[in-house]
This record gives structure tokens, C-alpha cells and sequence, in this order.
């Protein structure tokens, strides 16, 4: 279709085609001349590829020697072509494609489009990265290619891909991080590991978030269940070399050991537990027929206007519920001292830092992925497949704007509440 475009008199007039369109119109009408479909093994797509590559081979070699094919110049050269060798490369548009590689007679051509010993173009392990990091196993993700491309792809070959990433991830884990975040989240993910037999391991994630509203995911660690305090205390210093100087609130869920040791890290550090999560473990452990009653009489709680209102608040549900529900005063009531604490700020603050909802979207993505799998056979694997999807994620996607645009107000308040350890806007 040629575009049209109004001149000064306000006639349309005719926009030329481009080159490439014009080509790529020649190529096709050749293609229905001959029967040719434009995919499938023997299409258009492949052959057009097979061009390409071998056009961009060729224009390399001519570059390396310093003259053109047949040209007389060569000739005393030293060093001249000296035919071709067959090479299949896999795409991760057309499946495989068997290329002609043009060589030199010393022998000190090295091409780049498609290096010695490569066998398949960068796109593919790209799209083996992405399958896995949805919890495709090897051999799904070797199924998957044999179906859409066509091409054979072993399980051995998809693990050699993956594992590319392990240094990666790596130095992920070991990367420097800011020296100040506003409020760090840490909360686990369950996962089923094959190691000896199938086991439920908790695997920790943790997010800081900036002094200017941006999500970090500062780490993944594998844990045995049962963690305590040595354990917390490696994550944290771990962090803390890694350049985290000070941190305004940690919130957690429920990780025994954790609060014990933050003040050995990070002394001013306050350590909330997450609302969000007390409540829904409060209607867990009751009859759905009471909830709406609990609601009522959960919210004046966490809405008091400081601890001491809340406190009386407590006395009431504990007067009210404590004969029929025991447990949900005994819930509530070992985990007040990490409770009350956001009760001592603004609005704004007491907002953001309430819950874990900071870090739970990431894990719905982990568990994604992790279901999909069923089980992992070692430990390593699953910080793999973590550690892809965290590697997958779209740090400028619309809901990062959304996430800092919820922050904002927050910041300022920690700006003014936190002013004698938030660092000047000129040397932040």
C-alpha cells in the first residue's frame, strides 16, 4: 500500500515506497510465483534469513581481507578466501537454518554475526531464559521448541542456557545498594525441593525502597525452615556490606529470630510487623460468620490514633472474643510489640509501611513460576528460576510510576520525621 501525504495545494500526493519495502514486495511476489510459503520449513522467512546471515558473513570477510570478492587486488595478498563450510544455527523465528560460511586460507577470519562454534543466534537463549523463568522445565522448554521451531534442542543443551545465569545472579547478590532506603520488606516464598526427597523450603525476598520511591530487590536467600537469629544476622550484615548504612523500617511477617537482631545492624532501625497479615490470620482462625463483627471490632485497633488507644481497643476484643477465640488474643497479643510502632507516625507513613503488599506482587510472580515447576531438584535451581523472574521483571513499566506516585507522600513525611538521617537533597 503506497501512503499518501497532502501537499501545499491540499492534493494528496504519492509517497514513494522505501528500498527495504519495495524489496521485501519483489521478494514476496517471487515467493507466489513459486509456491513458496512465506513460513514453515522451507519458506520464505528461512531462506530470507539464510540471505541475510550469509550476505553479513560475506560483507565481514571482505572487511577482514581488505578487498572484494573476485577482485584482482587480492591476489597477492597473502591471504585469500578459500570456500565455504556448512553450518546449522537455530533462530528463534525460523528454527533452524543452514548457513554457508565463507573461510580464509590462513585461517585467522573470525566472524561475528555468527561466531566459531556458535549454534544458535542470541535471541534463542534469550527466549530459553524467559520459558524457564515461567517455570517451564528443560524439557517442556525442549518440547516447545521442537513444536513451534521445528528444531531439536536437548534438555542438556536448555540447562547449559540457564546456567549461563548463575554468575550472573551471582553478582547480582553481591552488587552494591544504596546507603539509605526508606523501609525494607522481607517476607518467604515456600518452595518444594527435591533433595534427597521433597521437602517445602522457604526461599526470602526482600525489597528496599529508595529515598526517591524506586523498588529494589535487594537479594534472594534460601532458607531450612526454622530460621533464628544466626541466620537473620548473616542476611543482614550481608546487606550491610553490601553499603546499607541505615534502613527507617523493616517489615516482616512473622520471621522468628528477626526482630531480635536488627538493633545489632541497624540501631534506629523500627521493626513493624505486617497489619495486613495479623488480620488475615485473625479471621483464619475463625468462623466465617463472625466476620463481619471482627471487622468491626479488629478496626479500631490499627486505626487508633496512637498505642494506648489501640491497647484499650485490644481489652475490648480480648473482653468480647477471648472466651470463643482464645487464639486470636494470644495472636494478637504476641505480636503487639512489632505492631504498635507505625501507630507513632503520620498517616502517610503509617500507609506504606502497615503490610507487606510492597514485596507480595513480586511473590505472586515467584509462585507463578514455582507452581508451574511443582518441585525443583536442588536449591540451586530454585534460586535459578527466582532469580530469572526477578531478572524478568520491567523496572519501567506503568506500575512503577504507580508505586512511586503512592510513595511520594510519604517520603515527605519521612523527609521531615527522619530529618536528622535523611541526607540532603544536594548530596542525595
Amino acid at each position: 500500500m503506497t501512503a499518501t501525504l497532502n501537499d501545499q495545494t491540499g492534493r494528496k500526493r504519492r509517497l514513494e515506497p522505501s528500498p527495504e519495502a519495495k524489496a521485501a514486495a519483489e521478494l514476496v511476489r517471487a515467493a507466489k510465483e513459486q509456491g513458496l510459503s512465506l513460513t514453515g520449513p522451507d519458506g520464505l522467512l528461512k531462506q530470507l534469513t539464510k540471505t541475510v546471515l550469509e550476505t553479513a558473513l560475506n560483507e565481514e570477510m571482505t572487511e577482514h581481507l581488505g578487498y572484494e570478492k573476485h577482485d584482482q587486488a587480492g591476489a597477492g595478498s597473502g591471504n585469500i578466501r578459500n570456500g565455504t563450510r556448512s553450518k546449522t544455527v537455530l533462530t528463534d523465528t525460523t528454527g533452524p537454518v543452514q548457513i554457508d560460511v565463507p573461510r580464509d586460507r590462513a585461517g585467522t577470519f573470525e566472524p561475528q554475526i555468527v561466531r566459531k562454534r556458535q549454534r544458535r543466534l542470541s535471541g534463542v537463549d534469550e527466549v530459553v531464559l524467559s520459558l524457564y523463568a515461567k517455570g517451564l522445565t528443560t524439557g517442556e522448554i525442549s518440547a516447545h521448541f521442537a513444536e513451534i521451531y521445528g528444531a531439536s534442542v536437548s534438555k542438556e543443551t536448555i540447562s547449559r542456557i540457564t546456567d549461563k545465569v548463575i554468575e550472573e545472579m551471582t553478582d547480582w547478590s553481591h552488587r552494591p545498594l544504596d546507603e539509605i532506603y526508606a523501609a525494607v520488606f522481607i517476607d518467604a516464598i515456600v518452595v518444594k525441593v527435591r533433595d534427597g526427597q521433597v521437602a517445602n523450603r522457604p526461599f526470602y525476598a526482600a525489597i528496599g525502597v529508595t529515598l526517591d520511591g524506586d523498588k529494589d530487590i535487594l537479594g534472594l536467600w534460601a532458607g531450612a525452615g526454622g530460621e533464628g537469629a544466626k541466620f537473620w544476622m548473616s542476611v543482614l550484615t550481608d546487606l550491610r556490606n553490601r553499603g546499607v548504612k541505615d534502613v527507617f523500617f523493616l517489615v516482616c511477617d512473622g520471621l522468628k529470630g528477626l526482630p531480635e537482631v536488627v538493633t545489632n545492624v541497624w540501631p534506629q532501625t523500627v521493626v513493624q510487623t505486617c497489619v495486613i497479615h495479623l488480620i488475615r490470620n485473625t479471621f483464619r482462625l475463625t468462623s466465617r460468620k463472625y466476620w463481619d463483627e471482627l471487622k468491626r471490632d479488629i478496626k479500631p485497633i490499627y486505626t487508633a490514633v496512637n498505642a494506648d488507644a489501640a491497647r484499650a481497643a485490644f481489652d475490648d476484643l480480648a473482653e468480647k472474643w477471648g472466651g470463643r477465640y482464645p487464639a486470636v488474643i494470644r495472636l494478637w497479643d504476641n505480636a503487639w510489640a512489632e505492631f504498635i510502632p507505625f501507630l507513632d507516625y503520620d498517616l502517610e507513613i503509617r500507609t506504606v509501611i502497615c503490610s507487606t503488599n510492597a514485596i507480595e506482587s513480586l511473590n505472586a510472580r515467584y509462585r507463578r513460576a514455582v507452581k508451574a515447576r511443582g518441585h525443583f531438584p536442588n536449591e540451586q535451581a530454585a534460586l535459578k528460576c527466582l532469580y530469572l523472574v526477578t531478572r524478568s521483571l520491567d523496572p519501567t513499566g506503568a506500575g512503577r510510576t504507580r508505586w512511586t506516585m503512592r510513595w511520594k507522600p510519604a517520603l515527605n513525611a519521612f523527609a521531615i520525621t527522619f530529618s536528622d538521617r535523611f541526607p540532603a537533597a544536594e548530596t542525595y
